[in-house]
């Protein structure tokens, strides 16, 4: 749960934030195209979103994170903004599909998504390294969950990939069976975070 990381020393905190897409199963990169944008049917349990919109949102919310905590660390109070991750898409961002769900634009590398989160995590990480005690408590005001420190948005990044990564993982023990593990996952507790306004 999101709680328990609260409970994390900032250094063993930076270790699960650097750990970042270890945290990702290998088996993605063995997916087509066609497998990488199948969608899920909600009673599946693992999520709506195909492989390659969970990776790509992941990317995206590693740069509003980082973004986020560098400006809280730099800014005195700065207003952050919650962002609409349906719009990015339903606009197309990860590619078009059709209305029968099926991609129909150009297929984003997996790959780029990857690389991005993996060089955000380990530059900003050697970044927050470097944080006094005084700089992890500064303050931003975010439009939707009010006052977050740079520790509290920390926190939150590290556990929305930990969290992503546990549907990414259940989505590919349904598409290949064969790799799957002996139990199915259980649902990792969401603690009342997941909802609008990221």
């Amino acid at each position: 749960m999101l709680e328990d990381f609260a409970k994390l020393s900032n250094a063993e905190l930076l270790t699960r934030y650097r750990r970042g897409v270890e945290n990702f199963d290998a088996r993605m990169f063995k997916l087509s195209n066609e497998q990488l944008d199948a969608a899920f049917l909600p009673e599946a349990g693992v999520g709506r979103w195909p492989v390659r919109v969970l990776v790509g949102h992941l990317a995206d919310a590693e740069l509003a994170f980082v973004h986020r905590m560098r400006r809280t660390v730099a800014e005195d109070r700065p207003m952050l903004n919650a962002w609409d991750e349906n719009a990015f898409i339903d606009s197309g961002l990860y590619g078009t599909q059709g209305a029968d769900g099926r991609h129909t634009g150009p297929a984003h590398p997996m790959a780029g998504y990857v690389a991005v989160i993996h060089t955000l995590r380990r530059w900003h990480a050697d970044f927050l390294a470097t944080l006094t005690a005084a700089q992890w408590e500064r303050v931003a005001l975010h439009a939707v969950r009010g006052e977050q420190t740079v520790r509290v948005i920390c926190n939150y990044a590290t556990w929305h990939l930990e969290h992503h990564a546990w549907y990414l993982k259940a989505k590919l023990d349904r598409m290949v069976p064969a790799a799957a593990m002996n139990a199915a996952p259980q649902a990792p507790r969401m603690g009342g975070v997941v909802g609008p306004g990221l």
